[in-house]
């Protein structure tokens, strides 16, 4: 396409008239945006169309709109060719010879607009129009393309559906709940105003047949329950008593995640007659925004941009594939705002080149010294090994600066000690040129003396360092052409269909030729877990057979890391592979697999994309369980707009309650994570621009509570920093400042930030306090402020300043994948994974356990410190605190299920530091693991003796629960081992998954997790490599270990109360 006829709608009108100027131009394809508006500019005033404007202004003041399908589009890339444009191909599809496009002036925010932004910025708790610390304009470019998204799935919203967010699984009921049920039968309490009514459903029965058979039976009673006469069933929803949460939908009783947790923890379901809630409180802020082109961003194929038998002068934009340089970069110089305190400090610049994990090219200068001003002079080129045109479009130059003294001094040795990255080619797919000042980022502190695995995110942000005043610079040229240098998205389809035709040609010869012997050897590496290694050879191997590979998603991780990233054919030749390939959207949904194609080790868009594509299945409840990790995972796309973001766009602004976890967790990464900050940032505001005014006002109460929590919380520390117990005068101080926060600024209620269904209301500050803990947590009793809820309980909040929660919620979001996995095997092991949620920077919230203690208080309460070595003390306190022999008997059974499932958990996740202040139990006999501070076996010592005497804590005082004591044994305790077994080996057949989703959560900056080692971990503990019958003796040899060494774990838990008299623990009782 050489030549595009296009009539251009001018700002301007003639002299006299009414009607806007046009011009028709002839527009060469291959010309940019930025060159269309000029040449439109030039033919205007060569044609003395009103000269005071186009002589007065320059064509950046006007935009490009098109119309399409009753939507206006902006034609927003300047830089983009305009033959690669959605118009151009939108026009083509309705056989128009000529285009039409409307130049209108820049429109301005206006003050409404302003404000708006602002409110959004409060939310975010970042300035997402701030653009002083970038080097190219992909904030805003993302910003403006995810309009797009956005507009769409709210296009497709259900209002009503949207509304009440109905809180589903469409996994089956688990057999364990079925056993509950008579003949699907289930009891229902519906409350009306003040009345309410029992009714016998079935579990297959969906809320609109409830709501029918409810109506049915109060036929006559209308009037007493003021129903009036004039509606039915369908003016009328369900909802939970107590809780924002409705039964509405297509889906059966059964499916509702609420009635399952009824039907799990024997309750009865009460629900609340109401009419439905109005759809409008859910209104979106009107966008100011033009949607932007489809196609913005896309580049065009080889053929459309090289230069070959072109005439040059008609060339504006060349393929990055006819540049044959090799690839080099200039550092000019370094500049550093302050020395360190080093005598004859030298320093040296690492260069590299990365695609993904994947080094495709390194340097390293000789040292230099620093001049008095700071500055050290290095101007050389560093000349990589690749040629440009080879360079894949993921691929970011890496620049490390080391330094040291310039004696041999151990101390002074030299070492990294900055570094920042540039990614080669922009968001637009353009070749970066020219000059560039990158202000560089402080190598992490365990970086120097950590294993070569170790790994963290921070080191692969492509964001420059925001504090520019005190951080050390680099100046770098990159090679200039005379023309924008594109990275082209492919080659044409015929010459692309050739190509592949030759590689499936070759690759079905290969498959028929593989051996025997190498047949065996390519599926025992196909079966090895994430974490194994693959040699040069076994890459070979793969690759070679890549076809064969094809067949199996299994292999895809494995291949794709065998793939030679720097080599431009072996890209295209997997690009091919898996545009060509069905296996993988034939396949069933492997979460684990589509998951670990999102770690940092896949960079390249197109098999990010694919993964994405697989998890586009997801229903929400998983969507929710796997968002920890899928958040963490955006750090690892190359640029803002990726097919990952866009995805947790769209499943937050169709679910509030995936909105309103995602709003938390990308809040909570803005305030402690500066190198992703700009990135989540442009997430959040594009969901919060979709989300609703109601949840607007709800994020906004939230952040009100928790910034005024906070403030409290640093004022009571501040009174009582280095003391361990809290006086009463400190408790007073707190309760006065409370009440001047409620009386005067606190929101009236909000939502619960670790559980949206559950709105709190007035603090109850009488039952307020500080802990006694070093960090200083407030205790925090809230009324409940739904009216319609029939606990009497309040909501208990453990409110924490200084403490990064991030693990906690690692740790109880692996429990409640545990507690899934187990379901499928008709295991209900009692799990009880509290509320915990991270707010900010090391700050969060805590759910209170209602009836619960800890194991040392138990011990305490009757004997003191000597409480520790009473075997008969925790199931004296049971039975007490059960009416009858029944409820005994049910306690001491679900002490039984609760105990094996934290046994298994807490060993597979290497849960360290056990003792009796962080193990507690409900009064109803449930057993459940608090603070995991400690996990995958890095344990804590004392004195370096290592304080884990036991693989797990299973106690004398457990025991004698259970019926036993010494090595007699019991019935309780035959079926404590039984529940032992089958629980740990479900969680062997799921071994990768877990592997993968903590290695997803490897560069977060946990120091619990930091390499790859840490999660070996878990391959020993789950005993990877041995059959079913080796792993059940394992496991069975640990609870040995166990009996035989609890009387350790006495003497530990003795220690423990003893110094937690004189220094205060961090106890959730009263």
């Amino acid at each position: 396409m050489d030549q595009i006829s296009i009539e251009f709608v001018l700002p301007t009108v003639a002299w006299g008239g009414v009607s806007p100027d046009v011009l028709q131009l002839e527009v060469a394809g291959n010309w940019t945006v930025e060159q269309v508006k000029a040449q439109v500019w030039l033919k205007a005033v060569t044609s003395n169309i009103s000269p005071d404007f186009y002589e007065r202004f320059s064509p950046d003041h006007c935009i490009l709109l098109y119309q399409k399908k009753g939507n206006v589009c902006e034609i927003y890339d300047k830089h983009q060719v305009f033959q690669t444009l959605d118009c151009i191909r939108y026009w083509r599809a309705l056989k128009k010879d000529v285009g039409r496009i409307q130049l209108v002036p820049r429109p301005q925010p206006s003050d409404e607009a302003m404000r708006y932004q602002r409110y959004l910025n409060y939310l975010i708790a970042y300035d997402v129009t701030d653009v002083s610390n970038v080097h190219d304009d992909e904030l805003e470019f993302t910003r403006r393309k995810l309009l797009t998204p956005r507009r769409i799935e709210l296009s497709n919203r259900d209002p009503q559906l949207y509304s009440m967010d109905p809180w589903v699984t469409r996994k089956p009921l688990p057999e364990h709940l079925l056993s509950k049920l008579s003949n699907s039968q289930i009891l229902v309490v519906i409350h009306i105003t003040t009345a309410s009514q029992t009714i016998k459903v079935s579990v297959d029965d969906t809320p609109a047949q409830v709501l029918s058979s409810f109506f049915v039976k109060l036929a006559n009673k209308r009037p007493l329950l003021g129903i009036p006469e004039d509606v039915c069933e369908a003016d009328y929803v369900l909802r939970v008593c107590g809780r924002e949460e409705y039964l509405y939908g297509d889906k059966p009783l059964q499916s509702f995640n609420w009635i399952r947790q009824c039907l799990k923890n024997g309750e009865e379901i009460h629900l609340v007659l109401e009419t439905q809630p109005d759809p409008d409180l859910d209104l979106v802020h009107k966008e100011d925004w033009a949607q932007v082109d489809d196609c913005t961003g896309v580049a065009g194929t080889h053929e459309q941009l090289t230069i070959d038998e072109k005439d040059h002068e008609r060339v504006f934009t060349i393929s990055m594939w006819d540049c044959n340089r090799k690839f080099r970069v200039k550092v000019l110089g370094i500049d550093i705002p302050s020395l360190p305190k080093i005598p004859e400090f030298i320093v040296f610049i690492e260069a590299s080149i990365f695609h993904g994990q994947q080094l495709l090219a390194q340097e390293r200068t000789s040292s230099k010294t620093f001049n008095e001003e700071g500055r050290a002079s290095t101007s050389r080129w560093f000349v990589g090994n690749n040629h440009r045109h080879r360079t894949p479009r993921e691929s970011s130059y890496q620049d490390n600066t080391g330094g040291g003294g310039g004696s041999h001094d151990a101390k002074t040795k030299s070492r990294l000690l900055y570094y920042v990255n540039l990614l080669l080619i922009d968001h637009r797919s353009l070749l970066r040129q020219g000059e560039f000042i990158l202000h560089m980022w402080k190598m992490p502190e365990k970086s120097e003396d950590s294993s070569s695995s170790s790994i963290n995110a921070d080191k692969l942000t492509s964001a420059t360092n925001p504090d520019k005043a005190s951080s050390m610079a680099v100046a770098i040229l990159l090679d200039k052409y005379c023309y924008p240098v594109v990275l082209p998205k492919g080659r044409d389809v015929s010459r692309d269909a050739a190509a592949g035709g030759e590689e499936a040609e070759a690759g079905e010869r290969g498959h028929r030729e593989m051996p025997n012997h190498l047949k065996k050897q390519f599926e025992a590496i196909v079966a090895t877990d994430p974490l194994n290694p693959l040699s040069p050879e076994d890459k070979e191997l793969l690759w070679h057979f890549r076809h064969e590979c094809m067949r199996d998603p299994r292999a895809y991780p494995k291949l794709l890391s065998s793939v030679r990233w720097g080599k431009q054919e072996d890209v295209l030749a997997t690009h091919r592979l898996l545009e060509r390939s069905s296996a993988w959207d034939s396949s069933g949904l492997d979460v684990g697999l589509a998951m670990q194609l999102l770690d940092c080790h896949y960079s390249d868009a197109q098999v990010r994309s694919m993964a994405v594509r697989k998890l586009e299945t997801l229903e929400d409840d998983d969507v929710l369980r796997y968002l920890l990790q899928l958040v963490q995972a955006v750090k690892f796309e190359p640029y803002h707009d990726s097919a990952l973001v866009r995805f947790l766009l769209k499943r937050a602004l169709r679910s509030k309650r995936i909105g309103h976890f995602l709003f938390w967790f990308l809040r909570s990464e803005i305030a402690q994570s500066m190198h992703y900050q700009q990135r989540y940032a442009v997430l959040l505001e594009a969901y919060l621009r979709g989300c609703g005014e109601a949840m607007l006002r709800d994020y906004r109460e939230q952040v009100e509570m928790t910034e005024a929590l906070q403030k409290v919380t640093r004022e009571m520390k501040a009174m009582c920093a280095d003391k361990y117990d809290v006086t009463a005068q400190v408790v007073f101080q707190l309760r006065q400042k409370l009440e001047t926060l409620q009386s005067s600024g606190l929101p009236e209620s909000f939502r619960v930030p670790y559980d949206p269904g559950l709105r709190a209301g007035a603090l109850m500050i009488e039952q307020c306090k500080v802990m006694a803990s070093k960090k200083k947590p407030l205790w925090l009793q809230f009324k409940r402020a739904d009216p319609t809820t029939l606990s009497k309980d309040p909501i208990g909040i453990i409110f924490k300043d200084g403490d990064d929660l991030r693990q906690d919620m690692l740790i109880l979001q692996i429990l409640l994948i545990m507690e899934s996995i187990w379901e499928t095997e008709s295991l209900d092991l009692c799990l009880l994974p509290y509320g915990c949620i991270s707010t900010g920077n090391r700050i969060g919230m805590i759910e209170i356990v209602k009836d619960a203690t800890t194991i040392a208080n138990i011990q305490q309460s009757v004997v003191g410190s000597t409480g520790a070595f009473k075997d008969e003390i925790l199931y004296q306190w049971l039975r007490d605190k059960c009416v009858s022999e029944d409820k005994f008997q049910e306690a001491v059974e679900k002490f039984l299920y609760s105990c094996g499932g934290y046994c298994v958990a807490t060993y597979v996740l290497g849960i360290g530091d056990r003792h009796n202040d962080n193990i507690m139990i409900t009064e109803s006999g449930n057993l459940f693991h608090i603070d995991f501070g400690h996990i995958l076996g890095n344990y804590k010592s004392f004195m370096g003796i290592n304080k884990e005497w036991v693989p797990f804590v299973l106690t004398p005082d457990f025991l004698y629960v259970m019926g036993t004591s010494g090595k007699k044994s019991s019935p309780h305790f035959q079926k404590f081992q039984d529940v032992c077994v089958k629980a740990y080996l479900a969680l062997r057949h799921h071994t990768d998954l877990l592997i993968i989703l903590f290695s997803m959560m490897l560069m977060t900056g946990m120091p619990q997790l930091t390499s790859k080692e840490d999660i070996e971990y878990i391959r020993e503990a789950l005993t990877v490599g041995r059959n079913e019958e080796e792993a059940q003796r394992h496991l069975l040899d640990q609870i040995e270990i166990c009996r035989e060494k609890g009387w350790m774990v006495q003497i530990n838990w003795f220690v423990h109360l003893v110094l937690g008299i004189k220094q205060g623990v961090d106890k959730r009782s009263t």
